[in-house]
């Protein structure tokens, strides 16, 4: 959703005719729906329990709803999750996945419609952020957020960041020598590195924050100098960036999530990642919706991405937001993208984005 301003009055006016026709269609992965319930009901009671009360009466009413739904955007990770819930629970978890506006457009959607088909959302920042500003989340407030860094709560805390996407720079070890990285942006502008760069086409948060940290004006020449004088292109997907990196298509790519490298790496593959400073990161969580189906069954998975969830984050090279996880997002030092500046300020990234890098003539 990245360079897209999912304005209120916008979303209800293109939005509310589709709402009525996914309702008469029964578009969703429930067909016909059972009750919502108010979230929020639900929350004050089991947290106003003693802390094995609140476990015990969560997973027993969890049991009994047998399910629950969950729009997400991760690919890789969620449904990974999903089924290890089910392992330990027993709780089917039926997943819808798209990218993040299409998942926040439709909760937005449906809400307009009175359909409540989801229990829970995996979406990144400015998706939960689109959400958000709709009054569709209902903060959790579970006794297990205290364990987690202070960047996981943005400033409305209706939903949670469960892990953190770290960008770093990556090269091909093949063609690249690990004494010849380049230390600073600067360091770009050497001819040797002609051909050799590329980033992913809609990382224009990276770059604002990029610009922002090291002086706007002074950044936006710099990089207006290296795609004059060295090139850049653009991909679009940094999955498709990192394997490119790994087959030498392009030798350097600077806009890679760590954990993408890193698990390559460890395959034996020829890649391998560094950092330029400032190192830019955003959030990605999860949400409860404020009407749910199953409102027991999404506590549990809340509760369980917030716990088994987050090493199992770590264990995928990813950085989670829990404290006591070894390798926790909380341990570097991190420029973070706020979500709400990016709705707010992203459409003007972009542009600047475009104009001098991805669109540059």
């Amino acid at each position: 959703m990245k360079g897209t301003e999912m304005k209120q009055g916008f979303l209800r006016a293109c939005l509310i005719l589709s709402a009525m026709s996914a309702a008469l269609m029964g578009m969703g992965p429930q067909a016909a729906a059972a009750a919502p319930v108010a979230s929020e009901t639900i929350i004050s009671q089991v947290n106003a329990m003693p802390a094995a009360t609140r476990q015990q009466t969560i997973e027993a009413e969890a049991k009994k709803e047998g399910t629950l739904t969950l729009y997400h955007v991760n690919i890789e990770d969620i449904p990974v999750m999903a089924a290890a819930f089910t392992k330990k629970y027993g709780i089917k978890v039926v997943l819808w996945r798209s990218s993040s506006e299409t998942v926040s457009n439709r909760l937005i959607t449906e809400a307009l419609g009175s359909r409540f088909d989801a229990d829970m959302i995996d979406n990144n920042g400015p998706g939960m952020e689109a959400l958000s500003r709709e009054k569709l989340l209902q903060p959790v407030k579970s006794p297990l957020e205290k364990d987690l860094i202070p960047e996981a709560f943005p400033g409305s805390r209706d939903w949670v960041a469960t892990t953190v996407d770290v960008f770093v720079q990556a090269y091909n070890t093949n063609k690249i020598k690990k004494a010849d990285l380049p230390k600073t942006y600067n360091d770009l502008l050497d001819p040797k590195w002609k051909g050799m760069l590329t980033v992913e086409a809609d990382d224009q948060d990276w770059f604002a924050m990029t610009s922002e940290k090291l002086g706007k004006d002074k950044t936006h020449k710099l990089f207006q100098d290296i795609v004059a004088k060295n090139g850049i292109s653009v991909r679009k997907g940094h999955s498709l960036l990192a394997n490119l990196i790994v087959s030498g298509d392009v030798p350097m790519g600077l806009t890679l999530y760590g954990y993408k490298p890193e698990q390559l790496k460890k395959k034996g593959a020829p890649i391998d990642w560094f950092v330029i400073q400032p190192q830019i990161a955003q959030i990605r969580g999860i949400a409860m919706p404020k009407k749910v189906q199953h409102p027991y069954a999404a506590l549990l998975f809340y509760d369980f991405m917030l716990t088994d969830g987050q090493q199992m984050y770590a264990d995928r090279e990813q950085y989670p937001t829990n404290r006591k996880i070894k390798g926790h997002a909380g341990a570097m030092p991190l420029v973070y993208i706020d979500p709400a500046r990016s709705m707010d300020e992203g459409a003007a990234w972009t542009k600047d984005y475009e104009r001098i890098i991805t669109k540059a003539k």
